[in-house]
């Protein structure tokens, strides 16, 4: 269609457009038509008829609904005013009778104050549905005249106002649905947490007399738990291979339950040779079914897991002792209780005449390749009579007090082997034997003499000191390098508790 063309001579256009016979034959006959008739042929022709655009878009889409609402609000403003107006005039009025009437005023005074609140009240009720209807109607004009001007044929407004009225209904319920579900939901929360709080405060009595009753359901199944060997309990930390340190009760431990309990912990000996960490996991006997494992190196394996973390346990403490003496002799003054320290271990390690280098000779670890080859040989990995039923691991000897009477000792030997209520004391009375017996002098002086190179003490390097620890003397000794030798121990020499500090060697 031509640009700038009345609205008269757009209908004729799109009577050409459309082909309305009608209408061109009016105008071959040169009959002139209104515009009113034009548009009515086109609309019995189903033509859509354009809007005359001679009043402005803006006009009609914005300022006409805008003027109307404006209107309402107006008369809105004045409905609420007037009655705000009504409402302070009687308040006047009563407070006036109030204080003109002292008998009658008061009374008065409230009356006109309940009617005028009321009368105030009923006012801003009646002015919602005014303004829902201004809001309703100015949306409504808006999108008629909005669509009006954008599509060709008009829309009836009567039945947009219906849907308009209709969405807002809509709107309006879901709104108050919304609102009560959630004062209701919030109500059941309010509930919620007071029966908590009256849950939490109820008397510890009742938790008392629970504990009581559950105390007294398991009683009758202690009898028969104590029968049967239950699998120790483990506290794990972050993961199975951190583990805090476990003693295992003096219990008739089977070695089923022992390596069940290694696999639980994975403890693994490959990972304490290559990691030199071990667990410290300390048992107290060994399982008196050891010796029916016939897998030899599985047998030889549960030894030495048994037996090393107590070997370094011992150690560590003598360790942490050496330390604290190279500290205390470095100082030229001591206390009282540093003092009363260097007397306890000068008697601990039986050193004469306060001798602080003697001291500092005897006060040092046992290589663990040395001592694990020991208790190896001494309670045949584990298996022997003095290791199961006294806890002798290294087969020391006494002439005083209770021990265990050997089978096969000559007629003049009166010795015993030393009984110990744990494995652990075993160890330690071992260490304190090679660190004080003046039997083994010479392997003190030689370990002494590694200290003072800066060496480190290797199990292989001190055997051969050790050949007055049996009768047999120097094939003794060769027995002891043999084992280490062959079950690879040196390879545990610089094993360290998972659960201790990392400790340089002692600088002298």
């Amino acid at each position: 269609m031509k640009k700038n063309l009345s609205y008269r001579d757009k209908l004729l256009e799109l009577s050409k457009i459309y082909k309305i016979a009608e209408i061109q034959n009016y105008i071959k006959r040169k009959k002139n038509l209104t515009t009113h008739q034009i548009e009515h042929i086109l609309k019995k022709n189903n033509v859509p008829i354009p809007k005359d655009f001679n009043v402005s878009f803006f006009k009609k889409t914005f300022s006409n609904p805008i003027s109307k609402a404006g209107k309402g609000v107006t008369g809105l403003y004045s409905d609420t005013s007037e009655g705000v107006g009504r409402f302070f005039k009687k308040t006047r009025k009563g407070a006036t009778g109030l204080y003109d009437d002292t008998t009658g005023g008061v009374g008065n005074f409230f009356v006109g104050l309940w009617r005028s609140s009321g009368n105030l009240g009923i006012g801003i009720l009646n002015t919602i549905p005014k303004v829902y209807n201004i809001v309703s109607t100015f949306i409504s004009d808006a999108l008629v005249d909005t669509f009006s001007s954008f599509y060709t044929s008009e829309v009836e407004k009567t039945k947009t106002n219906k849907l308009i009225k209709g969405f807002g209904i809509v709107v309006f319920v879901c709104a108050i649905g919304i609102i009560f579900f959630t004062l209701k939901e919030n109500f059941n929360e309010n509930n919620t947490t007071q029966l908590v709080q009256v849950e939490k405060d109820k008397p510890k009595k009742i938790e008392k007399q629970k504990q009581v009753k559950k105390q007294t359901e398991t009683k009758p199944q202690k009898r028969i738990e104590e029968k049967q060997v239950k699998k120790p309990e483990v506290k794990k930390e972050k993961s199975p291979s951190q583990v805090t340190e476990l003693v295992l009760p003096n219990l008739n431990i089977k070695t089923e339950t022992v390596l069940s309990l290694f696999k639980d912990v994975e403890y693994d000996l490959k990972t304490v040779r290559y990691q030199k960490r071990v667990k410290p996991i300390y048992f107290t006997q060994f399982p008196k079914d050891l010796d029916e494992i016939k897998d030899t190196k599985l047998k030889k394996e549960t030894f030495i897991k048994i037996v090393l973390p107590l070997v370094v346990a011992e150690n560590d403490k003598i360790l942490d002792d050496k330390i604290k003496l190279k500290r205390i002799t470095s100082k030229k003054m001591t206390t009282d209780k540093e003092k009363s320290w260097l007397r306890l271990k000068l008697r601990e390690y039986k050193v004469k005449n306060s001798d602080i280098t003697e001291l500092d000779k005897r006060m040092d670890i046992i290589p663990v390749s040395i001592a694990l080859a020991q208790a190896a040989k001494e309670s045949g990995w584990g298996t022997s009579r003095f290791a199961l039923e006294g806890n002798a691991i290294f087969g020391q000897w006494t002439w005083t007090g209770q021990g265990i009477e050997p089978l096969n000792k000559g007629k003049h030997e009166n010795h015993k082997i030393l009984r110990f209520p744990i494995l652990r004391a075993s160890v330690k009375a071992y260490k304190n034997n090679l660190n004080t017996h003046k039997g083994y002098a010479e392997f003190r002086e030689k370990r002494y003499t590694y200290r003072k190179r800066n060496k480190s003490i290797k199990g292989l390097n001190l055997t051969d000191t050790l050949d007055r620890y049996a009768q047999t003397g120097k094939e003794y000794t060769d027995i002891l390098e043999q084992i280490i030798k062959q079950n690879d121990l040196s390879d545990f020499e610089t094993v360290q508790l998972t659960n201790s500090v990392v400790k340089k060697d002692i600088q002298l």
